[in-house]
């Protein structure tokens, strides 16, 4: 999420828009029969829009759809269509950015130039996968004389997408541009918190007059009966899951019988290691930042910082003073470092994890929920917690939320020790001057990504993924279509001059 693009300073997000979100299947848009749910500002508590809810029928509507798409027409044999399609999406979203971008901060929270920066990276990445869709390629190899092998990249069939409500727009198309340059047809299910800003992209996508009906397919609901059906149908070949490892692993069990393939992104748990030759001024400031990235709702945040113990008592001063000075505000504020969380719910639900960390005596800076005009919304402020026990909740646990632990370490293959300790690994870094150094204790790392004196760089050309409950799977960059194909093998023995061969 790091597009370029940037809103106007204090541009004024509208407090009750008449945003709704409805059904899209087959080319058509529906709502449900079913009542449908409001959706609430979580800045301000007030009504966003509604949500056409579905479950069990919708989505087998939708997978009905997408099936027959896959199979009646040559979407999956044109990848220049596929090129225009993705080309004309990311135009049209363009064109939509800032009504886009107003919308994803009402719905979610998220500060309007972040959710301007998330609009901008999605057009990139649309981009970057239209040409991708143009250079597919195969290889073929003569195994001896009149002998040879093709080998074809293929689309996988009917894609089934789960998308979060952290991140909506990019973590959808992260994965929906790869599976429509791979020729996949697509069946996709948004988180209910992010249902709004959903939909609006996917009426975007509907403008895109050479996109087949049916080719991308999308239903809402509350619960999750119609996701269930999602896994367990014979009819997709491919669940791309970004969320919460239990939800993961869940999936990957329920579709087991069906042998389906799995892209799983999940929790994480990110330590940031700093060692004794740092700025500790400069870098408690970027540390407090980046464990601060969409108020700690995002699972590449920096939640664990390892200090060597020389330098732990100023890191501690420090990244209280840095987490102190983060400002809460409207989204919409110039002057705002921190949004609200994603609802009350999730804020209570922090709220006692600052409270007994207090208790434990292990918050030197503890979080609280301001007053005035943000008493309405789901705001909390950071906390700094100083558990040592790897055994703890606060090290072990996606917290999901601004809270960062401090943590200290003896040596380089302590640090490392530490950092591995838990069973996530989707992201690190590590800080120092000495880059030799760096680079050994990033390959000893156990994380899909670990970032140098940086953190939190995501970019489309380059691949991301987890170790262990973070996941299965690349997405981002050329590796993501794979998730997306099957290789087929096609042999034929048609000889060679002068070469005598059995018929």
């Amino acid at each position: 999420m790091n597009g370029q693009a940037s809103a106007p300073a204090d541009a004024r997000v509208p407090s009750c828009p008449p945003w709704s979100a409805g059904h899209w299947i087959g080319g058509a848009w529906y709502p449900s029969g079913e009542p449908a749910v409001l959706r609430f500002n979580p800045a301000t508590g007030e009504i966003v829009g509604t949500v056409a809810v579905g479950g069990s029928v919708v989505a087998l509507e939708a997978i009905a759809a997408a099936r027959l798409a896959f199979e009646q027409n040559t979407w999956a044999q044109v990848p220049r269509l596929r090129a225009e399609v993705l080309l004309d999406f990311a135009a049209e979203m363009e064109r939509e950015a800032a009504p886009l971008a107003v919308l994803l901060a009402a719905e979610t929270g998220k500060l309007l130039r972040v959710a301007t920066g998330e609009i901008a990276a999605s057009v990139a990445e649309l981009r970057f996968y239209a040409g991708l869709a143009r250079s597919t390629f195969g290889r073929m190899l003569e195994t001896e004389p009149g002998c040879v092998s093709l080998i074809a990249p293929e689309a996988a069939g009917v894609a089934a997408i789960m998308v979060p409500w952290n991140a909506p727009v990019i973590l959808l198309v992260r994965s929906l541009a790869p599976a429509i340059a791979a020729g996949c047809t697509v069946v996709v299910r948004p988180a209910l918190q992010s249902a709004l800003i959903h939909s609006a992209i996917m009426r975007v996508l509907s403008r895109c007059e050479r996109l087949p009906p049916g080719t991308v397919n999308s239903f809402s609901e509350v619960g999750s009966a119609g996701a269930e059906e999602l896994v367990r149908s014979l009819d997709v070949q491919v669940i791309s899951f970004t969320g919460s490892s239990r939800v993961g692993k869940a999936i990957m069990a329920a579709a087991s019988p069906t042998l389906k393939k799995i892209n799983l992104e999940l929790g994480g748990k990110a330590p940031a290691i700093v060692l004794a030759d740092c700025n500790i001024e400069q870098v408690s400031g970027r540390l407090a930042t980046e464990s601060m990235i969409l108020c700690g709702q995002q699972c590449t945040a920096i939640s664990r910082i390892l200090v060597h113990e020389s330098r732990y008592d100023a890191m501690k001063i420090a990244l209280c003073a840095a987490l102190s000075a983060l400002r809460l505000g409207p989204v919409d504020h110039s002057a705002t470092d921190l949004g609200p969380l994603i609802n009350a719910q999730s804020r209570d639900r922090l709220l006692a994890l600052v409270e007994r960390a207090a208790e434990d005596g292990r918050a030197p800076l503890q979080g609280f929920v301001p007053g005035g005009d943000l008493e309405r919304g789901a705001y909390l402020s950071p906390t700094l917690t100083t558990y040592d026990d790897l055994a703890s909740d606060y090290i072990q646990q996606e917290l999901f939320g601004p809270i960062v632990n401090l943590e200290r370490f003896s040596s380089d293959i302590e640090a490392v020790q530490r950092a591995n300790a838990t069973p996530f690994g989707l992201a690190a870094s590590v800080w120092t001057a000495d880059l030799v150094r760096a680079h050994r204790i990033a390959r000893a790392i156990k994380a899909g990504t670990v970032w140098i004196n940086d953190h939190n760089k995501l970019v489309a050309e380059v691949e991301t993924g987890g170790y262990g409950d973070s996941g299965v799977g690349r997405l981002h960059g050329t590796m993501a279509m794979q998730e997306f194909q099957q290789v087929k093998h096609i042999y034929q023995t048609h000889g060679a001059l002068g070469v005598e061969f059995p018929r």
